[in-house]
């Protein structure tokens, strides 16, 4: 089941650890996630029910959310309409690339044993109590907000009208995933730059948009 790195909230250690507490969300959403991990452990516990719950990473990519970022600078960017910049700028996020999480995904379903009563994996985060473990998937290389827009900018061949504002309530300042246990258990390594997955998004918005 997808879980999120929102769950890690006001964590301030980096990178984020699967093993790190996670029992500070600063928004709903990441409550929710949270909230979602703990009933997948009691099913667990309760019925025996394996799960794994996988910690996405700021996702982006062709056919991405409207309401993501990379859609909305673009839709912005080539309407010559603003887009607002949070915290001033001052935000870093762990980008991946939508190709990189299916082969994440897809690494775990198809290499990688069952969970049972006797799974064992090096550095895993096996709950001692229910066949339930907790995974991140992410690209482990955060990039800042202001260097995301300008490679934007670089791919639309246009500059951005820029409104900074402050922090937005909910929002982390920076988000960075520690990929070494899906490394481990399944052999896992994301291959996409950031600014050959904007590239891509990019080509796929104009395309699509008849833009």
């Amino acid at each position: 089941y997808a879980s999120s790195s929102s769950v890690y909230g006001g964590n301030t250690s980096m990178p984020f650890s699967e093993h790190d507490s996670v029992d500070h969300p600063i928004s709903l959403y990441a409550a929710t996630k949270k909230a979602n991990e703990l009933m997948a452990h009691t099913y667990s516990h309760l019925y025996g029910l394996p799960t794994t719950g996988l910690r996405f990473f700021t996702v982006y990519g062709p056919w991405g959310r409207p309401d993501m970022a990379l859609f909305k600078f673009t839709e912005s960017i080539l309407n010559n309409k603003k887009i607002e910049i949070f915290n001033y700028g001052n935000m870093e996020r762990d980008f991946t690339y939508i190709n990189d999480l299916i082969s994440g995904v897809f690494s775990l379903i198809y290499k990688v044993p069952k969970l049972g009563s006797n799974s064992e994996f090096k550095n895993d985060t096996l709950s001692k109590d229910a066949p339930y473990r907790i995974i991140n998937i992410g690209n482990s290389s955060p990039t800042n907000l202001l260097n995301y827009i300008e490679i934007i900018e670089k791919n639309i061949g246009i500059q951005a009208r820029k409104k900074f504002v402050k922090h937005q309530i909910g929002d982390v300042k920076s988000t960075w995933s520690d990929i070494s246990l899906i490394k481990s258990i399944s052999g896992y390594t994301p291959k996409t730059n950031l600014e050959d997955g904007i590239k891509e998004f990019i080509m796929w918005y104009r395309n699509y948009y008849k833009v």
